[in-house]
């Protein structure tokens, strides 16, 4: 037994209906939300603080200060931009992985359209479900 069957065998019960992620798509729908606002809301702080820092050197006419503001604002736009990549990195490594199940495979792009897209086609019914909700298709 490989590591993918022990994946295979944790993600899936019997089929995607009743796989882990599809029974849990509402905990998987309030992470893609969460990660929603990280992915977001971090980016626009960092640079928002970066260019307060770069105005605050510019402001003391400070050479030292403002090369060392400039080199600040420039890896804060470095780090927002990697922090708003990050779920597609993620998204294409596990799309290299290969080996599963086809209802694991289904499974599992049941918790990646939960999180990557929260209100989805693939997402919103098994959570709305889940949480109790009708839904209108």
């Amino acid at each position: 037994m490989n590591i993918t069957d022990l994946i295979s065998l944790a993600v899936t019960v019997g089929n995607a209906e009743d796989g882990f992620c599809a029974s849990t798509a509402n905990i998987w729908q309030i992470v893609g939300y969460v990660m929603l606002v990280f992915r977001i809301a971090i980016p626009i702080l960092l640079i928002i603080y970066g260019a307060l820092d770069l105005g605050k050197a510019v402001i003391a006419s400070k050479d030292d200060e403002i090369k060392k503001a400039t080199k600040g604002l420039t890896m804060r736009a470095i780090a927002a931009v990697v922090i708003f990549l990050i779920p597609t990195i993620v998204s294409f490594i596990f799309g290299m992985v290969s080996g599963f199940s086809q209802n694991a495979s289904a499974d599992y792009e049941i918790c990646r359209a939960c999180i990557t897209s929260p209100n989805g086609t693939v997402c919103e019914p098994k959570a709305s479900d889940l949480w109790g909700k009708e839904t209108n298709e």
